[in-house]
């Protein structure tokens, strides 16, 4: 009989996932001309904050590959990293944009990956 076992930073994840999924998070981000856009450091760190509050969990580690532009539908897949390494894909979708002011939805996978090796 194989037993499985998670970590407490995999049941942290599951617990950010489930937040955010439940929350319907929206968010928005005011940048500068001349395109609008969000830029993957400001992405990560809105992102992060949003989760943290959406979970009442600390701060947990993002990344995001790319900027977000902001056109409504526009997307990018960010990366949260638990302390084990495991990890847990966020989509970015833009949702609305004002002028400079980018709206956008986050939405965490269901199920995080293991840490490699």
């Amino acid at each position: 009989m194989i037993k499985s076992r998670l970590s407490a930073a995999t049941w942290g994840l599951a617990a950010v996932a489930t937040g955010a999924l439940l929350a319907g998070c929206s968010v928005s981000a005011s940048v500068g001309k001349p395109a609008p856009k969000v830029s993957k450091a400001k992405l990560a760190d809105t992102v992060s904050e949003r989760l943290a509050a959406t979970t009442g969990q600390a701060k947990p580690h993002i990344t995001c590959p790319e900027n977000l532009v902001g056109k409504k539908g526009n997307s990018t897949r960010c990366t949260l990293t638990a302390s084990d390494g495991s990890t847990l894909g966020v989509t970015v979708t833009v949702s609305s944009v004002d002028g400079d002011n980018i709206k956008f939805d986050i939405k965490a996978d269901d199920t995080p990956s293991p840490a490699a090796g």
